[in-house]
């Protein structure tokens, strides 16, 4: 179940090693985490709970729980951050796991430290702006950062990004936006790099403490830079907690980093931009998406992120939310129902789907603990990106490029950040703007009649007010342009076309035809130029499809005449169609997906089962029982239920006990919250050894 093809990711040859789950014989291909190797032969339970028996699978796919632990040559390890090797014997936990006996391990020994001048926490969109912004100063610079590339989300996305095409790489891929940040970083030889190398904890003797490769380090610096990003918030339902129920982001982690095929029909809660993104990536990579139910009347997410969905013929499903999850080992159907106006379901409104996967994708929080830490110790702190405020991958860019520069002023050095800039960042933080009428811009009116256009032109279906320039940038005629200057102004186009389709392969919304009248002298037919990311093999050239319209009503049916692809298109096609001529300016897509649904029963569910705290197995009653019995302090229920004090720290449950207290009619200044302590992950005993080569043991 690994991807054998991707329209916009490449697929290396990598070795194929042996390896054994269970006692059953697997292949890995070199270089895999264990979940994913597991995950491409088929398994998604890797373990059982020691409380309660339950099946346990992947869930944060970032080494944040322990949902997927499993012993690697009798050692328990996270699978979602352990490369798997050459014949590993890889067992699930069953009940709490044997220490491994070892007579040879050395003293605990001090851990090295290291002074330098700027400690920047996160090697994505943010971090790297500001190291670069410091490199430039030859400042003494270290990014250190989890992963085992840099570039954060940034390696997960394949879409175009929005935003300014001069100022934060508008029109590129993600993907190939974090690889270009880090190959400038390169050329700066202050600025040193740690990868695999958490931070796990800011002491108050203003040190920092680093698992680098699995060694203890401590490191002291003179300033502090927060780059650590987003985590996804989650929801608690029935059935939640089944193997199968996991974040958009773990999601895009399996699928757009280590190539595996993760479902084969899924099904998203949240229709903010994460989730309508993640289901077209599932879409491009082959996999079925069944529906998107967003709780709110209309999706949060960017219009064209949607609309683009709603044309290939994906399901929205408004002000709807999901009940309940069924399976026994894991998911197999999902259950959604219409909502009232209080978010209570409405019986008689249910909705089945059999699908293998959901995923939730309802908003993200900053991962800010280490900031509130740092600030309550004295260190000279600053936040970027996510970190500081929830927004698009543009703004943290930007952000991580003036808060370098604001370091280097702080510094002493001679620097200056132009008044310009925050205003930019103010524009890339906002929210999207109203939504305007479609007018179609190859409709001219003369005496109350509405005649089209000739020749060729493009049909621009960017009706929300968003930041977002590309598509100006690269007309030849320089013929699309954005009246008044703000770059949240809808563009539109005013000139001549010379039918090069590079508007069309630009625009990150996929908002973009091309019309061309002059293709049928008889005036019969016209051609209709769309873009196209989506496998091989989907459409061809002779392939009669169905033509959806701007917001994805069917249209009509056309022939497929052409698929156009040149290097400079970026892997994007140009798919040539022949459409009947009084539909040439209503096509703005082409439909793939019949929609599937059957009416289900309602549902009966005790809500005081479910689970809430994943690391514990505490329930909803459990909690709710607590409350209702006085309980406002939040690490006294960690000490009656040990809620929060397992492998997550909390991050998964305290935000939706938070929730509880307030369903339960308890004012938030009457909660004491949680207490932060480092540290913020779990550090293996092995880190704070010393062999005699002074390496973790």
């Amino acid at each position: 179940m690994r991807l054998k093809e991707h329209p916009i990711l490449d697929i290396p040859e990598r070795k194929s090693i042996g390896f054994t789950f269970d006692g059953r014989s697997m292949e890995a291909l070199e270089g895999e985490v264990i979940s994913s190797a597991l995950f491409s032969n088929g398994v998604r339970v890797f373990g059982r709970h020691v409380v309660d028996n339950s099946p346990q699978g992947i869930f944060c796919a970032n080494g944040q729980c322990a949902q997927c632990l499993v012993l690697a040559d009798g050692v328990p390890v996270k699978a979602c951050i352990t490369e798997i090797k050459e014949g590993m014997k890889v067992d699930p936990i069953q009940g709490l796991p044997e220490l491994p006996e070892d007579d040879s391990i050395a003293p605990v020994s001090q851990a090295p430290e290291m002074e330098i001048d700027v400690l920047i926490v996160g090697g994505g969109p943010a971090g790297l702006s500001a190291a670069i912004e410091l490199g430039r100063m030859d400042v003494h610079v270290m990014i250190v950062d989890d992963k085992l590339e840099l570039g954060g989300k940034l390696s997960l996305q394949t879409h175009n990004f929005f935003g300014s095409i001069k100022d934060c790489y508008a029109g590129s891929r993600g993907m190939n936006i974090g690889k270009d940040l880090a190959q400038e970083l390169e050329g700066y030889g202050t600025v040193e790099v740690w990868l695999n190398s958490p931070v796990v904890g800011v002491f108050s003797d203003k040190k920092v403490g680093v698992v680098r490769d699995g060694v203890y380090t401590l490191l002291a610096p003179h300033h502090i830079l927060i780059a650590t990003g987003a985590r996804e918030k989650s929801l608690a339902f029935p059935g939640g907690d089944l193997p199968g129920v996991y974040g958009a982001g773990a999601f895009q982690t399996l699928v757009n980093r280590d190539l595996v095929q993760a479902s084969e029909r899924i099904f998203i809660l949240g229709g903010g931009n994460v989730g309508l993104i993640t289901a077209y990536h599932a879409i491009q990579a082959g996999m079925e998406v069944a529906g998107i139910a967003e709780a709110l009347p209309s999706c949060g997410g960017y219009k064209v992120h949607l609309d683009k969905l709603r044309r290939l013929g994906v399901p929205i499903y408004t002000s709807h939310t999901v009940v309940c999850v069924e399976g026994e080992e894991k998911v197999e159907k999902v259950i959604i129902s219409e909502i009232d106006r209080g978010f209570q379901p409405i019986e008689g409104t249910e909705k089945e789907f059999d699908v293998d996967t959901l995923l939730i994708a309802v908003g993200l929080n900053s991962v800010d603990e280490l900031t509130a830490k740092a600030q309550e110790f004295g260190l000279s702190t600053y936040s970027a990106g996510d970190a500081a405020i929830i927004a698009e991958a543009s703004a943290a860019m930007f952000s991580g490029k003036i808060v370098g520069r604001k370091i280097l002023s702080d510094m002493g050095y001679d620097t200056d950040i132009p008044s310009e800039w925050d205003d930019m960042l103010e524009l890339l933080r906002s929210d999207p703007g109203p939504t305007h009428p479609m007018d179609a811009p190859s409709y001219m009116t003369t005496s109350g009649s509405k005649t089209p256009r000739n020749g060729i032109y493009p049909i621009i279906r960017c009706t929300q007010e968003i930041p977002c320039d590309p598509c100006t940038a690269v007309c030849p005629k320089d013929s699309i342009h954005i009246p008044g200057g703000n770059m949240k102004d809808l563009p539109i186009f005013d000139g001549e076309c010379v039918g090069c389709g590079k508007c069309v392969c630009i625009c990150p919304g996929l908002a973009i035809t091309l019309v061309d009248r002059n293709y049928d002298s008889t005036g019969r037919t016209a051609r209709v130029v769309v873009p196209w990311e989506l496998p091989e093999g989907t459409i061809r050239v002779g392939m009669n499809v169905v033509t959806a319209g701007f917001e994805g009503e069917r249209i009509g049916q056309a022939e497929i005449i052409d698929i156009r692809y040149a290097k400079w298109q970026d892997r994007r096609r140009l798919v040539s169609l022949a459409v009947p001529w009084d539909q040439a300016d209503l096509i703005a897509g082409i439909r793939i997906i019949d929609e599937e649904e059957r009416k289900a029963e309602p549902r009966s569910h005790q809500d005081d089962d479910v689970i809430v705290c994943r690391c514990e197995r505490v329930t909803k009653g459990a909690i709710r029982e607590e409350i209702r019995n006085g309980a406002r302090d939040m690490n006294a229920l960690k000490a009656i239920l040990r809620v929060g004090m397992g492998p997550c720290g909390g991050k998964t449950c305290i935000p939706l006990i938070e929730h509880m207290f307030k369903e339960e009619g308890v004012n938030k200044e009457e909660m004491k919250e949680h207490v932060e302590r480092p540290f913020t992950q779990e550090v293996p005993i092995y880190a704070f050894i010393r062999g005699k080569e002074g390496r973790g043991g």
